[in-house]
């Protein structure tokens, strides 16, 4: 079967099992026995991968494959080159120390679709946007690596995942669309 790319609206849950008065992925994807191959928090939006095949699944979601993930983040502060030096290097937890990654600012992505419900907005502190790219996946490591260095952050959204990109299959959230497992860098 072909993979599934699907980009999981806010709030949503990474299972299929339900779970009252929350949605999980089997509001949106009525694709018998497939599994995600990796997970975002509910407050977490943007690209996940998802098949029925459990060793490409294994395969996709294990750190020793090393599929890089680049995650947007709208942090609040301001962004400064201490803060990315900080960010790209490795960055001790308190559990664990980050793998160097790198993190890059930049503009508001004008493809974004809007958040529900909205980011509140202060006009008396601003916030700005930071891209990730990391090749491991912790527990809401982007949102601790980002609170480390003083830059809260407000909203998180996963853009790529090897090369699967949200910016070459532009999907809304709740959308998705099947490719073909063959563009994954994993290995046999």
């Amino acid at each position: 079967m072909p993979l599934i790319l699907f980009n999981k609206p806010f709030q949503v849950l990474c299972q299929f099992s339900p779970q009252e008065g929350r949605e999980s992925l089997a509001d949106y994807l009525a694709i018998p026995n497939i599994y995600p191959a990796g997970r975002l928090d509910a407050d977490s939006e943007g690209l996940m991968l998802l098949t029925d095949d459990g060793k490409l699944q294994h395969k996709i979601a294990h750190p020793d494959h090393k599929e890089a993930k680049t995650y947007l983040v709208q942090v609040d502060g301001v962004v400064d080159a201490a803060a990315l030096a900080r960010l790209q290097a490795p960055l001790d937890l308190g559990d664990f120390v980050t793998k160097p990654c790198k993190a890059v600012q930049i503009a508001e992505p004008a493809w974004l679709w809007p958040r529900n419900p909205p980011i509140r907005a202060r006009a008396d502190k601003p916030t700005s946007w930071i891209a990730i790219t990391l090749e491991e996946g912790k527990n809401r490591q982007v949102r601790r690596m980002t609170a480390a260095v003083g830059l809260p952050t407000l909203r998180l959204m996963r853009s790529s995942i090897g090369a699967f990109s949200l910016a070459t299959h532009p999907l809304m959230p709740g959308e998705f669309v099947e490719v073909e497992a063959e563009a994954l860098r994993v290995g046999g």
